[in-house]
């Protein structure tokens, strides 16, 4: 799942240009009703309007999931998507570890 929704999000960078969005992690609740995806989006200054904008079309990104995943998958699950920070925040601790 995660390598096509990165799939599906490398093709939806490339649509709202000059852009980079990958998805660092998905966590499935036990029931594969809910998927947890985290993306990481650089320029970061940019990650709430596009965290926005993706979920504006998030029926439109399971649905791509979907048609992929049909095959693998019973149900589809519900996408909630965050904005991983864990680049930003080691970038701090090394930025304190400097000083």
């Amino acid at each position: 799942m995660q390598k096509d929704l990165g799939d599906i999000f490398l093709r939806y960078a490339k649509r709202i240009g000059n852009l980079l969005i990958s998805v660092s992690e998905v966590r499935v609740s036990p029931d594969l009703s809910i998927a947890h995806v985290y993306l990481s989006i650089f320029p970061s200054e940019r990650a709430e309007a596009v965290l926005k904008q993706v979920m504006d079309d998030q029926k439109t990104i399971r649905f791509e999931l979907g048609n992929m995943e049909h095959n693998q998958l019973r149900i589809i699950p519900e996408l909630n998507f965050h904005i991983d920070t864990t680049l930003d925040r080691m970038e701090h601790i090394d930025e304190l570890l400097a000083h």
